[in-house]
Formats: C-alpha cells, structure tokens, sequence
C-alpha cells in the first residue's frame, strides 16, 4: 500500500526521487512525521493534504491491524475490549466497523471544534487528520503560526489527547449500557498517570514560562506527535524523549512501550522482590480498579517488548552514527524513529535535512520507522509460536 500512495508524491513537479518519495510516504504511513521537504509553504495544497492522507490512512491501517492479530495479545488487554474468548469472522467485522466509525467521527470532531477556534478550514481539515493519526506532518513550517492565541494552545492541546487514550474510551463511556470497569481500566490507569505528569510539570517545569506552553509539549510527547511550538525547552528534551518512549494507549494511535505494560512490568517485579523477603505473604498481580490478574506469559511478553526496543535503539544509533551524524542526534533520532515520533525542537532535533542524507541511511531509517510501528505485532505472533507455545 504505500508504494501506491507514494505514487502521487514521485510523479509531482518536486522532482521526487523514488527513494525520497517513498520515505515521505513511509513516514507518514506510519504516522511518524519525517520530510523531505524543506518549506511546506512551497507545496501545492492538493500535495499537502494527499500527506496529511496518507497519516490518515496509516492510523486507520494500523488500529486495524490490532484487531485483526488481537489474539496474539495478552488477555488482560483483549478483555478490555470485547467479552468473547476469541474472535470469529462476525466479532472482527463487528470491531472493524466500529473503529471506523469512531475513527471517522472524531476527524470530524476534530476538524469542527478547530473550525469554530477561528482556525482556517484548510488548516483544520490537516491538523485534524494528524491529531487522530497521531502523525506529525504539518500544513504550514511553524504551528505557532496557526495557534496564535492561548485558546487555540489549550484546545488543540486538549484535543491531541484523543490519540492518547483507547479509540473505544468515548464509545464507552457514552454508549456502553453495562459500565464494566474492565473496559475503562487501561484509560483509568493513563488517566491518573496524566493527572501525575501534569502535577510534577506545573510544580518542577513551568518556571516563569506559560503553563498551557508546558503542557502542549508533554501532551505532544505522550501521545507520540512529538510537533512543537516556537518556544525554547531545550532544558527538557531528556524528559520529553521519555514520555514518548512509554507512550499511550494500547488500542490508539500513538506508539511507545505502553504506561500500562510498563507499569505491569514494575508491579510484577516488586512483588517478585517481596515474594523472596516475605514468603509467607501473598501478591496479587492485579492491576487497580480491575479484576483482572496478568501471569508470567503477560509479563514475558512485557519484557520482550522492552528488550527489542533495546536492541533496535542500539542498532539504528550506530547505523546512524556510521552515517556521519552526532551521537546525541543518532540517539534522539533513533528514539524517535522507533516511537514513530516527528523531530522537532522538544527533542533538539528540529532542523534535520533528511533529503540528503544517504540512500542507505534512508533505508534503514524506513525499516525502523516500519518496525516501531507495528509495534511486536508481527514479533509476538513469531514469538507466541516459537516462544510462549508451552
């Protein structure tokens, strides 16, 4: 499918080689957010919004793509989703159906609520679609061009919290007559740990700047679009890099470890730990304000998710660092290529000229933007066969 979408790009007037073409298309496919182009306001709209599109497209693509290889997961996550044991024919077109719907309705949510800030319906129509897909293209160079009052920072802030939360949470919570906790304790959970972020950055991070500036960056961050405003954070590019590596929702657009992974991981440790100093007490794995317990198989695949992020971090940083780049720029960059997260200055990489970089480089940089996108999927299958058969 993106050799098709990036058929557009390659046959523009831009002189787009194929390479070029493709990397835009990858990036925005898996809603990363990476260009080639060096000033957007020399594209023609048409191509602008066929890469907003393409963003579009690949988040749609990749929720999809969760339901169809849901039984891989752990239970624990499936049951927050659906009651049926396994899904059959009738319960994926069921699930398919609905992310469609839920995805549809909220771009156009999105696009009217900017709309009605006083943002130009061009602008809004992009935005929409890069804030639902999680993706970073944008339509304009600087975004601090189109927020340019308090209100449009606090709702367009507000509002990219729609990719970090479950694609179902509003479906849920307005149309889901028995209200089973087991359906909203991952979005409890992201929930508290947001109230928890929020907290420690108005108390230790605003200093003398504008709150509402903080919290656009560290919503930007946790929900994996990573776009900022024109304002100086370089203090707190170390503590942005992390809020994307742990990431979101398991069932929404954004990438990242998972809070709710790497928090089941921390939980089952520290009982391991107390479980030796304490034999004759019992520990629960039960996450709060659920009923369900996740078991060693749960937290195998846990540790698995974080060792190939390990891995594949050391990997492309040396790639990149062999390609004449800073070490500091290959390690942010691999970061954020994994997390599928656009460069910008939260990170300290904002002016990045991918188009000249080597071909060789833009090849591995697509196959790991590829592979922190689907995020184990393909991984786990091989791994529940191989791995976790017993």
């Amino acid at each position: 499918m993106p050799i098709v979408l990036s058929i557009p790009l390659y046959l523009s007037i831009y002189n787009l080689t194929f390479i070029n073409a493709y990397f835009e298309t990858i990036s925005g496919f898996t809603s990363t957010g990476f260009t080639i182009f060096e000033n957007i306001k020399h594209i023609d709209q048409g191509l602008v919004l066929w890469r907003s599109s393409i963003q579009w497209i690949g988040g749609l693509y990749f929720l999809y793509s969760i339901i169809f290889l849901i039984d891989i997961y752990d239970e624990s996550l499936k049951k927050s989703l659906t009651n049926f044991i396994s899904f059959n024919t009738s319960e994926i077109l069921k699930q398919s159906i609905k992310i469609l719907l839920l995805y549809s309705g909220l771009t156009i949510f999105i696009f009217i609520v900017l709309n009605i800030f006083g943002i130009r319906t061009f602008n809004s129509l992009n935005l929409a679609m890069t804030i639902i897909s999680s993706g970073g293209f944008l339509p304009v160079n600087n975004l601090s061009s189109i927020l340019i009052h308090n209100s449009h920072v606090i709702i367009f802030s507000t509002l990219m919290l729609f990719s970090f939360f479950s694609i179902f949470f509003t479906y849920n919570l307005l149309f889901l007559r028995n209200k089973n906790l087991n359906f909203f304790y991952e979005d409890i959970h992201l929930f508290l740990y947001l109230i928890v972020v929020i907290c420690i950055f108005f108390v230790f991070f605003s200093y003398d700047k504008n709150f509402i500036y903080s919290f656009f960056s560290l919503v930007s961050s946790i929900s994996n679009i990573g776009i900022s405003l024109d304002i100086d954070q370089s203090n707190l590019n170390f503590v942005y890099l992390i809020l994307v590596i742990i990431g979101g929702s398991f069932f929404s657009t954004s990438s990242g470890l998972r809070f709710l992974k790497i928090y089941s991981l921390t939980k089952y440790s520290i009982n391991q730990i107390l479980s030796f100093s304490r034999p004759k007490n019992v520990f629960m794995n039960k996450l709060i304000f659920s009923k369900i317990n996740f078991d060693s198989k749960d937290i195998n695949k846990y540790f698995l998710t974080i060792l190939i992020f390990i891995i594949s971090l050391f990997c492309l940083t040396i790639i990149l660092s062999i390609g004449n780049l800073e070490f500091e720029y290959s390690f942010k960059l691999a970061v954020l290529t994994l997390m599928n997260t656009v460069n910008s200055s939260l990170y300290g990489v904002s002016e990045f000229d991918f188009q000249n970089l080597h071909y060789l480089t833009k090849f591995f940089l697509i196959i790991f933007m590829v592979v922190g996108r689907v995020e184990l999927l393909t991984l786990l299958l091989i791994s529940k066969k191989f791995l976790f058969k017993y």
